[in-house]
């Protein structure tokens, strides 16, 4: 049986998932859907971007995700689906899909125009129901996705979906901040790799103003309590924790904010091309 996972910023008071649902069992009633999450903060792309990122590499190939943070509704924004190596994203072109997709490997983009897989009459307000889920439903069921319109190269790329390598550091920025107060960057364990960094290894992070000098952890207990560290979380990003802390609070942190990050020996380089 195919699977469907949704994710979305709709809350449960209302009955807009329920709806989106509805469209998809009545086109293809043999899907298992799972919900991701409806608890993504209101039109905050960067946090349903992190969250679809984390959940889906566990899903299965050939699963079709659905996103909705979509505070581009009824504008000109397209509706696309992402196929990747692994599997199919549907959802705006605003970014939310492209952390995830560029992880998975993007195969080809299209553009969903074509009519015959949406719903016959198309709200202004509400293409999670009239359009997203229609053509979740219809891949589900093994329509090519070629068949939903043209394939475009134009494509929304946030900032926050690749960090960038500026004069020997890994310049990225706050994706999230969990629970527990741990800052989640968008810098994956694979960069830190292509810079020479591994577990043990010391990190310099340039956060709001500040240096700080930190171990790249495999545990949060290899610091003694209240002291901060680098650690590659579940979700495969370098976070800035404090071991039974809340880092985010301590060194005030904000998703979106700036993230610098240089391993002792590309420091070093710097300092000494600085003084020659």
């Amino acid at each position: 049986m195919p699977i469907i996972t949704l994710l979305s910023d709709f809350g449960l008071k209302d009955p807009y998932v329920a709806e989106m649902k509805a469209v998809i069992l009545s086109i293809c009633p043999e899907a298992r859907i799972v919900d991701v999450s409806h608890e993504i903060e209101k039109f905050n792309i960067r946090m349903g971007a992190f969250v679809l990122a984390s959940a889906a590499p566990y899903f299965s190939v050939g699963t079709v995700h659905v996103a909705v943070v979509d505070p581009g509704v009824g504008t000109k924004r397209r509706a696309i689906i992402v196929e990747t190596k692994r599997c199919f994203y549907v959802g705006p072109d605003n970014g939310l899909l492209m952390l995830v997709a560029r992880k998975d490997g993007i195969h080809h983009v299209y553009h969903v125009s074509n009519q015959q897989y949406m719903l016959p009459r198309v709200s202004r307000t509400f293409h999670g129901r009239d359009v997203f889920a229609p053509a979740a439903a219809h891949l589900a069921r093994g329509c090519p996705p070629s068949e939903f319109g043209p394939e475009i190269h134009d494509y929304a790329l946030p900032e926050f979906a690749k960090p960038c390598v500026r004069k020997g550091a890994l310049l990225g920025e706050v994706l999230h901040i969990d629970d527990f107060g741990n800052i989640v960057s968008n810098i994956s364990a694979e960069d830190l790799e292509k810079m020479g960094v591994c577990e043990g290894c010391p990190l310099h992070v340039e956060l709001r103003g500040k240096t700080l000098a930190l171990k790249l952890c495999s545990a949060y207990g290899e610091v003694p309590a209240k002291k901060p560290l680098g650690i590659i979380g579940s979700s495969d990003f370098l976070e800035i924790s404090i071991n039974q802390g809340n880092a985010s609070k301590v060194f005030k942190a904000k998703i979106g904010d700036s993230v610098r990050v240089s391993s002792l020996s590309s420091l070093t380089k710097r300092l000494k091309n600085m003084v020659e």
